[in-house]
């Protein structure tokens, strides 16, 4: 019998130059050679690269979702290039490590993770995207779009595996005590599952698997980050796998719907409403903090060892598309702090407006209304 393989991808804010603009070279240098090290005896392959000012770090493995020593790799990883930062006067070091010492697992810790494993096809393509300066529920529309419909994933139509459809696990990421998950089933369940995905701040995709095999599809770095730290903590800056092609939606039918560049939360202070820009690897942050962008590199994983990445948003036709994501980029910043270019009280990362509201309210007076008498 074979060995199942896993896919872990860890990504971590912990210091850049500029402001939050790129990790230097010399914490990717530092990231690379502890996974290298500490990692020879644990994982079968591993890559490094950054998106933002993110760094994310793939592994294989065959010891499961949610294992301890390669969650430790990764740890020890940013712990260390913290280090490097800080050495360097980097901004923000030690930015997203929300606790000094690990406890076995980095969820809920502040890293993104997202972790599958699988049995090998006799090709085994798949995805790695990561975001920055957004949260996981960007990943909400792609995902409804490639996996439940058919306008913009003909596969839905064309392929009898694909067309059984998906199975979505959400979670309410609002829910305090514990993870509060549903799954709905596409298409029988599609406009409940459209009912929730449309609220990208409360409900968002975890994972989704084939109705047709049960096999796992894609998974997201969804947490109740800012309910586990105690506080809300700012955007996520998510990662996503998907496997394609077969029983799975094909590789340009899950790229596909990043083409419309869709509104997200994040941006400045994690704290505005911007369109979602592709961008090639290693792209580093600019206009406004953001603007809010994701990267995607495409493998193959053969007996746990990776290909070579190919970047999938670095293809010309991309270039038009980062074009009109600017022009309504600057659009919405014309609406400046009014209305929807805004987030919404519950999910501004810094707490000035409420601070200011707070010092008004006692100014507030209740006005009695005079009564006027009608002469008759």
């Amino acid at each position: 019998m074979a060995l199942r393989t896993t896919l872990s991808v860890i990504k971590a804010d912990v210091g850049s130059i500029g402001g939050h603009l790129r990790p230097s070279r010399r914490m990717l240098d530092c990231v690379r050679l502890e996974v290298a090290s500490a990692g020879r005896s644990v994982l079968l392959d591993h890559f490094v690269s950054t998106t933002g000012d993110d760094i994310a770090i793939l592994m294989t493995h065959r010891h499961g979702v949610g294992d301890a020593r390669v969650h430790e790799i990764a740890w020890h990883a940013f712990r260390k290039a913290t280090e490097t930062a800080r050495e360097q006067g980097l901004y923000a070091a030690g930015q997203d490590l929300l606790t000094s010492s690990f406890a076995g697992n980095v969820r809920g810790m502040g890293p993104a993770v997202a972790e599958m494993e699988f049995d090998e096809r006799e090709s085994e393509p798949f995805l790695l995207f990561a975001a920055d300066k957004t949260d996981p529920g960007a990943y909400n529309l792609p995902l409804y779009l490639a996996f439940a419909d058919p306008m913009h994933s003909p596969g839905l139509l064309l392929s009898p595996e694909v067309g059984r459809g998906f199975r979505f696990s959400v979670m309410d990421v609002a829910h305090d005590a514990a993870d509060a998950m549903i799954e709905l089933e596409a298409p029988q369940d599609l406009y409940d599952l459209a009912t929730l995905l449309r609220d990208t701040e409360r409900y968002v995709v975890e994972s989704v698997r084939s109705r047709a095999t049960g096999d796992i599809a894609a998974v997201v770095s969804t947490t109740r980050l800012h309910n586990i730290a105690g506080k809300y903590t700012g955007k996520d800056d998510p990662v996503m796998l998907v496997r394609v092609q077969k029983q799975f939606p094909a590789t340009g039918e899950v790229l596909g719907p990043f083409s419309m560049g869709h509104y997200v939360s994040g941006g400045m202070r994690g704290s505005h409403t911007l369109p979602l820009m592709p961008v090639a690897q290693g792209a580093e942050v600019s206009w406004f903090d953001g603007p809010p962008m994701v990267s995607c590199a495409a493998f193959c994983v053969h007996d746990g060892k990776l290909t070579e990445p190919v970047d999938a948003f670095a293809h010309p036709f991309w270039d038009e598309v980062r074009y009109r994501v600017a022009k309504k980029a600057i659009d919405m910043r014309q609406q400046g702090f009014f209305g929807a270019a805004m987030l919404p009280m519950s999910e501004l990362e810094y707490t000035g407006i409420r601070e200011r509201l707070d010092r008004l309210q006692p100014r507030f007076h209740t006005r009695t209304a005079k009564l006027r008498t009608q002469k008759v």
